[in-house]
């Protein structure tokens, strides 16, 4: 089914997609918000004062902004946090409803923007997920013979007929999604949805990313995940307050991503210009990714088990014992580990221009359970401040038979003594 939405909200229903048509089309498409400098909590208040809501800032949250996506392809949305890329996905889920342009969808949505958004807390599981599969586009049919594939992907079969009320926000939103994947959707809108749930159900979510981009299915995904831009992504498209900065492969994209959210950092922490990174850098980090025994890029590694991180460097002029940087952060920020070549007293002799590095760090894996992002840099000789590039990219999900304590499960012995 092909829909055109636009300015004025309305969808003009055409047929069924041709093979060679745009899945997706974005024509100069603008969204705008008011937002009233005084805000009402009552009618008594309103009452009262009738004037006060006549001011308002304006937030232009996506701006002229085009792009053409081919069906089959797997699309990717990056940017800093108010950069338009949520709000570019509710317009094309018509959540919202576009100021100016055009939008062209053809082909059946199933949007991964908001999980669970319909499921009713006092209905039991199996309820809830009939319901939604209706609400999502399936028959009553097809939503009953689906339901026992929701729940088993869900692992939730010995929680059928409890209310979702009562359920965990991992159980819920592991239904939700379950029951989302389930549709025979054309198009996937994804917005962030793998930065919820533990580390098993984010597993499953790449593997049924897979899965999906292996039948040949539209996707769109916004997230802060560069590694995952690369690995799934086929063209990503990079925004700054609104606005496309750039469309192009997943490396570049993430290249520029990286660039612009490290000097925005630095400058946030009151850094001078100077110690920014180049727009040209001497060394230029062309990948970093966690390795798996074999030497191919690994998404999960067991806690107890020896884990490889595989950093490689390019270098544009000659370089003299540049410093090799690497640093491991979890979901919350925190550096949890980092080490370079410097503290441990590792020479790196001359590099010439044009000349590769490979660098690889190897340690026992006693993480706690949970998701870990990697960041690679490398910098001139010194005290590391002159950095020449930095590139925040690849995650990897640790695995572990136990909750995690702490930042890390430290191998270890209890004993308790009788006086």
């Amino acid at each position: 089914m092909s829909a055109i939405l636009s300015a004025k909200g309305h969808a003009d229903r055409a047929p069924s997609p041709e093979s060679k048509s745009p899945a997706v089309t974005v024509i100069h498409v603008s969204k705008t918000f008011r937002l009233p400098h005084q805000r009402y909590q009552t009618l008594k208040e309103r009452a009262l004062h009738p004037w006060r809501s006549r001011t308002f800032d304006v937030l232009r949250a996506v701006q002229d902004v085009s792009i053409e996506i081919p069906a089959g392809e797997f699309f990717g949305i990056v940017g800093r946090n108010g950069s338009g890329k949520s709000t570019l996905l509710k317009c094309l889920a018509g959540i919202y409803d576009i100021d100016e342009g055009e939008l062209k969808i053809n082909g059946r949505l199933s949007p991964f923007i908001e999980l669970g958004v319909g499921f009713n807390p006092d209905l039991t599981a199996r309820d809830n997920v009939i319901i939604n599969g209706i609400m999502l586009g399936l028959s009553r049919k097809e939503a009953a013979e689906r339901f026992d594939d929701v729940i088993a992907f869900a692992e939730l079969e010995e929680f059928v007929d409890l209310k979702l009320k009562n359920y965990s926000s991992g159980m819920y939103v592991r239904l939700a999604f379950a029951t989302a994947v389930q549709v025979d959707a054309d198009i996937f809108l994804i917005d962030e949805v793998l930065a919820v749930g533990d580390a098993n159900f984010q597993q499953k979510c790449f593997d049924e990313l897979t899965r999906l981009q292996r039948a040949g299915r539209t996707m769109l995904f916004v997230t802060h995940d560069m590694g995952a831009i690369e690995r799934f992504c086929d063209r990503a498209m990079l925004l700054e307050r609104g606005r496309v900065v750039a469309v192009d492969d997943p490396a570049s994209i993430a290249r520029q991503y990286n660039q612009r959210n490290f000097r925005r950092t630095r400058q946030e922490l009151g850094v001078a210009d100077s110690e920014l990174p180049p727009e040209n850098p001497a060394a230029e980090v062309h990948d970093a990714v966690f390795e798996s025994p074999t030497g191919e890029v690994a998404i999960t590694s067991t806690q107890g088990e020896p884990c490889t991180v595989r950093m490689d460097v390019h270098f544009t002029e000659d370089v003299d014992d540049p410093i090799f940087a690497i640093a491991l952060a979890n979901e919350s920020g925190q550096a949890v580990f980092s080490t370079n070549t410097d503290a441990q007293r590792i020479p790196t002799g001359h590099f010439a221009a044009g000349e590769d590095a490979s660098v690889r760090l190897r340690f026992d894996n006693w993480l706690s359970p949970g998701r870990y992002q990697l960041i690679a840099s490398v910098a001139r000789a010194g005290f590391g401040a002159d950095l020449f590039d930095a590139h925040m990219s690849n995650s990897i999900i640790v695995l572990a038979d136990k909750p995690g304590g702490g930042l890390a499960d430290l191998p270890h012995t209890l004993r308790i003594e009788r006086g």
